[in-house]
């Protein structure tokens, strides 16, 4: 049955419910890329190594990925809306505790914290769009979605670029923690629950396993994620070497960096639309091998 849950708000409530739905999409990447201009500064303020700074990059990536695994069941189980404000209050607290790490084992577990906080607004914008509208407003709804999830890595880096000039590397994560808080205000004051008891899921965590299961066990699901998982992380080893070689290796400055770091993020965008486009012609899978 076709949702109409939108279509009760008026316009301007749909689009300050749009606006919040984008800034949660956006919440990931910048928590992942904002940073990436100040790695040389983080190296040299605490004379660590390229790979543990590394690792605080890891860090966060690997709690983003957890973070959807655990969200995702629980906003179908629990509904939307307080997973989401939990999820994003946690992103808070642990962006403030980032700004104030006093050292890298400390500022390694916050950014773990930071990422599961950040895959709330990953995977509960999306299901809560799809809860408010069907139809050709969902796609319209989703590809504004996609759209920011292509254009925040390529604005990231250069908005942190500028940051890292103006302020120490620190500031970044108070720049961070307000946007998160800006997050939550809007979750409260503009959202509404899309998940109605009625229709939520039943079961524990063995019902959850058995989920899992029935996927891994598909040879065409197994293999989309294998896929999508390689293509991650060649894409994933560029993000977490790029500052360390662009930077302390070729010399660029951090504007520098981020200018590079953005025809990049730009090829990626102009690859995710047109491959969409084109698989649509000649078959995802060809497009995949082109």
């Amino acid at each position: 049955m076709e949702s109409d849950l939108g279509r009760r708000f008026s316009r301007r409530r749909r689009i300050a419910i749009i606006i919040t739905l984008g800034l949660l999409t956006g919440l990931g990447p910048f928590t992942i890329d904002l940073y990436l201009p100040a790695f040389p500064a983080i190296k040299a303020d605490w004379s660590l190594t390229d790979a543990q700074v590394q690792v605080t990059l890891s860090a966060t990536t690997i709690g983003f990925a957890l973070g959807q695994l655990i969200v995702g069941p629980l906003s179908d189980r629990l509904g939307r809306r307080w997973p989401l404000v939990v999820c994003s209050c946690l992103h808070v607290t642990s962006s403030v505790l980032v700004a104030i790490a006093p050292n890298v084992s400390f500022l390694i577990g916050m950014r773990l914290l930071q990422g599961v906080g950040a895959a709330g607004g990953a995977v509960v914008a999306m299901a809560m769009a799809r809860d408010l509208f069907s139809g050709r407003p969902l796609v319209v709804m989703l590809s504004r979605l996609a759209l920011i999830s292509g254009l925040a890595p390529i604005v990231a880096p250069i908005v942190g670029s500028w940051m890292v000039t103006v302020m120490p590397w620190r500031g970044i994560f108070w720049g961070l923690a307000g946007y998160g808080a800006l997050v939550v205000a809007l979750i409260i004051v503009m959202t509404v629950e899309t998940r109605p008891p009625a229709q939520r899921t039943r079961g524990g965590l063995g019902a959850l396993m058995t989920g899992f299961g029935i996927v891994l066990r598909d040879r065409v699901s197994l293999g989309g994620i294998l896929v999508a998982a390689c293509a991650f992380g060649g894409l994933f080893s560029y993000v977490s070497s790029s500052s360390v070689l662009l930077q302390s290796v070729y010399g660029l400055s951090a504007q520098g960096f981020g200018a590079v770091f953005a025809i990049c993020s730009c090829g990626v965008f102009i690859g995710v639309q047109s491959g969409s486009r084109l698989a649509q012609r000649f078959g995802p899978q060809w497009v995949l091998v082109g």
